[in-house]
């Protein structure tokens, strides 16, 4: 079973990444898919949808003799992950309260 990333972890993920670093639509799949099990088709819809929302600003710079489009965090991008942040920390212990009373459980289960 995979647990997948979609949603607003997919934008915390997105902007997360960007706020390290400018970034192309294609490094930015690669790192994401070093971690993630996704496709690039998910992310570009991700991507504009972040910067129609003004949290993403693009700007396009020559590379081998093609333009290349990148990504940066906008002020607001930076308030928004702030935000993301905190509601991850706090989804995180819910999430990690719940699978560790489970393991628990399951061990008294099995005698261990």
């Amino acid at each position: 079973m995979a647990i997948t990333v979609s949603g607003s972890l997919m934008d915390l993920c997105v902007l997360s990444l960007a706020a390290r670093e400018d970034l192309y639509g294609y490094k930015l799949t690669q790192q994401m898919k070093e971690l993630f099990d996704i496709s690039e088709s998910s992310l570009y819809p991700v991507l504009r949808r972040l910067t129609k929302a003004g949290l993403l600003k693009t700007y396009d710079l020559p590379h081998d003799g093609r333009m290349r489009r990148y990504y940066a965090l906008t002020d607001s991008g930076f308030d928004a992950l702030s935000e993301y942040r905190e509601e991850w920390e706090s989804f995180a212990k819910k999430i990690n309260y719940l699978v560790e009373m489970d393991v628990e459980r399951v061990q008294r289960r099995l005698g261990q």
